[in-house]
């Protein structure tokens, strides 16, 4: 029972973590200094999406599932739990650049936006 409920709270946290990951930049327009968290953090998912990596949180959620009596699965954490939500076909490499150019472009547009404001009041 433990195993299961640190594997469904590291999905919880995974998916905080990608919706912060794309959405981050808007939030620091309002709130300056999570510039310094969300940099890095939407560095690390465009890595993982143009490196065609599988995040580390996803073995590890495997691994309790396993520990817990539940089978893991196949391919990264995008793959299992959000493409099926937004896209209903398999995750292509061709897709997975996609989604990380869309992370980039999104959070370019968020710091831009973050930028002229800040000139305009400067």
């Amino acid at each position: 029972m433990p195993y299961r409920f640190l594997a469904d709270a590291i999905v919880f946290l995974h998916f905080l973590f990608v919706i912060f990951v794309v959405a981050g930049g808007f939030l620091a327009l309002r709130w300056r200094r999570l510039i310094w968290i969300h940099l890095p953090a939407c560095l690390w998912g465009a890595a993982i999406e143009f490196g065609g990596w599988i995040c580390p949180l996803t073995p590890l959620e495997n691994r309790l599932r396993s520990l817990a009596g539940q089978s893991g699965y196949p391919g990264g954490f995008i793959q299992h739990y959000v493409l099926p939500i937004v896209y209903p076909a398999d995750l292509t490499r061709e897709l997975q650049i996609v989604l990380g150019i869309g992370v980039v472009a999104v959070n370019l547009a968020a710091y831009a936006l973050r930028w002229s404001r800040r000139r305009r009041a400067g």
